[in-house]
């Protein structure tokens, strides 16, 4: 259900980290230390770490694959490839292309398991000490869980959990520019995705005009349909339980006091469709505030550091809404919008998350480290910093040099 140009945006994505991996695969380089004493020298290796077992989510099923399998297949590692049980097509497509291109059997491998074997097999793979490396792409509960199952024979772990992201709107900011960079984060893949602007906060004295025009940019540019039908921006949610979430987050918001600007139910089309929607007025003791929603929902917070729940009381200077951006167990992305150069610096470096976007709403590429701090995971995907994620250093002491 996907929109076709998300999904040609998609593949265009993964070629663009398989080529980078490929590049990436003659740059691994060690070290020559300086010697203790005079008839030793000193030599740092870096090997591949292992078999790594590399488990994909189902809201881009084939550019999760190379990201993590790009990484790992550059650094050396076989890959044993679990995607979602919900997306399993586009993972076996890979391995057939693998096949074509000419890997040796064992190399690229995909495992598929339906919903209910899951946790079993996965628990197989994982207890394998054969398996020596995981990389895990899915919610901060299972992900915890992993780590506990990977502990038992101590493997190495990357994990790119759930966000919960700050977007943050300044009184310099370039509205039209904040605008659109809220619908470019907020909205690409119809709402799932982990770096999605989940929490909107606008400086008072700027809040109706982003408001407004937030508004109308939204029922002018967002399109809600089946995805091979041309034009269309918005498609389904995954499932059933994915469009009750967001339902549950809107019916919570309104009775607390948000109010419904636009969208706010099932789309006309019914199945898994849900309207843009946008919120305004929304509290930190919404559920909203708490929980990742994977929806097509944007809501703009109205409280402060000393009122957090008070509707109507935005925020008016920097450091409180740094605090309250900051006030989350997760911290994955973040986005402001500001032309105070002092500011961006200041701002940028004071959020809590693993990556910022300033005066953008799309951040992710190839070139540059994609992953969280705090409860957001572990370790890099992308640039050159992934391979490390994947390479074991070895020490190598020579003695007896005369």
């Amino acid at each position: 259900g996907k929109p076709l140009m998300d999904a040609k945006g998609e593949i265009t994505m993964a070629a663009n980290y398989i080529q980078w991996f490929a590049e990436e695969a003659k740059r691994i380089h060690g070290e020559v230390l300086p010697n203790h004493v005079q008839d030793h020298r000193l030599f740092v290796l870096k090997q591949p770490v292992g078999v790594a077992a590399l488990i994909t989510p189902w809201n881009f099923p084939v550019n999760m694959i190379a990201r993590k399998a790009g990484a790992a297949l550059a650094a050396g590692c076989t890959a044993i490839i679990k995607p979602s049980e919900y997306t399993p097509f586009s993972a076996l497509a890979l391995a057939n292309l693998a096949e074509e291109a000419g890997f040796p059997p064992g190399v690229f491998n995909v495992i598929t398991f339906g919903e209910g074997s899951t946790p079993r097999n996965v628990k197989l793979l994982l207890d394998n000490p054969l398996v020596r490396k995981l990389s895990f792409t899915g919610s901060t509960a299972i992900g915890k869980l992993l780590m506990e199952q990977c502990a038992r024979t101590c493997k190495r772990v990357s994990m790119e959990l759930g966000g919960n992201a700050p977007f943050i709107v300044f009184e310099s900011a370039d509205i039209d520019e904040a605008v659109k960079g809220c619908l470019d984060s907020k909205f690409r893949n119809t709402g799932q995705t982990c770096i999605c602007a989940n929490r909107i906060f606008v400086h008072d004295s700027v809040h109706d005009e982003f408001c407004t025009k937030l508004a109308a940019s939204m029922k002018k540019t967002l399109k809600t349909g089946p995805g091979f039908d041309e034009g269309n921006t918005l498609g389904p949610l995954i499932t059933e339980k994915a469009i009750a979430k967001v339902e549950r987050h809107v019916t919570d918001a309104v009775s607390r006091g948000a109010t419904v600007i636009t969208g706010g139910t099932k789309h006309s089309l019914g199945g898994q469709f849900f309207q843009p929607t946008l919120l305004t007025g929304v509290t930190i003791d919404m559920a909203l505030a708490s929980e990742e929603t994977f929806g097509p929902l944007a809501p703009v917070f109205s409280c402060s550091l000393d009122t957090l729940l008070i509707v109507g009381d935005r925020f008016k200077n920097e450091d409180e809404v740094i605090s309250i951006a900051n006030n989350a167990a997760v911290g994955l992305a973040g986005y402001f919008y500001s032309r105070d150069l002092s500011q961006i610096w200041r701002v940028a470096e004071a959020l809590e998350v693993g990556m910022v976007g300033v005066n953008s709403g799309l951040i992710t590429t190839e070139f540059a480290p994609f992953g969280g701090v705090k409860e957001s995971g572990v370790g890099r995907e992308g640039s050159r910093h992934a391979l490390d994620d994947f390479l074991e250093m070895k020490y190598i002491c020579l003695g007896g040099i005369q």
